[in-house]
């Protein structure tokens, strides 16, 4: 059994995934799927959320006789990536006092 997965923690993930390195649509699906169990279905979806909200900016590059899609973090994504890296802090803090208990 796994713990549901929100719409905020998989933004968070994908912020986090790109905050070094602009990537394309399947390397991210990879890599969140390395912590994460979601869906490519789920994922796009929040692809396009962020760029719809300026979070991120996409740009195609021609790869082997096709074109790529990359994602960038943007300014605000890297704002907005900071702000909940601290509340992850926060939140990991209360709970590991909870478990604690």
């Amino acid at each position: 059994m796994g713990f549901q997965i929100g719409g905020a923690i998989l933004d968070f993930v994908v912020l986090s995934i790109l905050q070094h390195n602009d990537t394309y649509g399947y390397e991210i699906t990879r890599q969140v799927r390395r912590i994460l169990d979601v869906s490519e279905t789920a994922l796009y979806p929040a692809l396009r959320r962020l760029e719809k909200s300026g979070m991120l900016t996409i740009y195609d590059q021609p790869f082997q006789g096709r074109n790529r899609r990359y994602y960038h973090l943007t300014e605000a994504g890297a704002e907005l990536l900071a702000r909940q890296k601290n509340e992850w802090q926060q939140f990991k803090q209360d709970m590991d006092r909870l478990l604690e208990e």
